[in-house]
């Protein structure tokens, strides 16, 4: 591996992602999403937020370092845009540190671990091998450049950006429908009701 820093060659169309950012306002948005995709895209559930106020959407920013070799991502800023969703395939050794930091500028993340380490950048001055917008695998799931990545409390979801129209479609329709059974629950219809006009709870 060596260092390569590409600008991102594919972006949502702004109107669908505009779409996801309100799909935000709605109950489990990441589950949703994940119904609407059948259940693919969904990360590991290893992955942990910081934050139970976390919550957003935007185009991925990939990033791969390499294993038992980790540097500072540093370099990812250089291209990264408002909106991007920094994510980083570590090779399974994914962990964060200054997380009360972290916590207290507002900044949402996610991580398999919390640890004191740092990687070795301040120590021998290399921002090297790291490689920027290239695909990459992340807790169980692959990740393009462009992709439309949805995380919340409950867990991080990857939509593929040629796909995005089509399951943002689905996604409004599965919340209207889990909208409609709230209302129905609090009509007072059982569980025999709800499963016979909406087939699931």
């Amino acid at each position: 591996m060596r260092k390569i820093i590409l600008e991102r060659q594919a972006s949502p169309d702004p109107e669908v992602l505009q779409g996801f950012k309100d799909l935000l306002s709605v109950y489990s948005p990441s589950c949703v999403v994940a119904d609407a995709q059948q259940r693919q895209g969904v990360m590991r559930s290893f992955m942990r937020p910081l934050s139970t106020q976390t919550r957003f959407v935007g185009p991925a920013l990939t990033v791969r370092l390499e294993p038992g070799n980790q540097v500072d991502c540093l370099d990812a800023l250089s291209v990264a845009q408002v909106g991007d969703v920094i994510v980083v395939d570590a090779a399974g050794e994914t962990a964060i540190r200054d997380t009360d930091e972290t916590r207290d500028l507002g900044f949402f993340i996610f991580s398999k671990a919390i640890v004191p380490r740092s990687t070795h950048t301040p120590y021998s001055g290399r921002m090297d091998p790291i490689e920027v917008n290239v695909p990459i695998q992340c807790a169980g799931v692959v990740v393009r450049p462009g992709d439309l990545v949805l995380g919340d409390e409950i867990g991080v979801v990857v939509i593929p950006l040629e796909n995005a129209a089509a399951v943002l479609q689905k996604a409004r329709e599965q919340a209207d429908k889990e909208e409609m059974t709230r209302a129905k629950i609090r009509e007072g219809k059982t569980v025999e009701q709800l499963l016979a006009e909406f087939g699931r709870l």
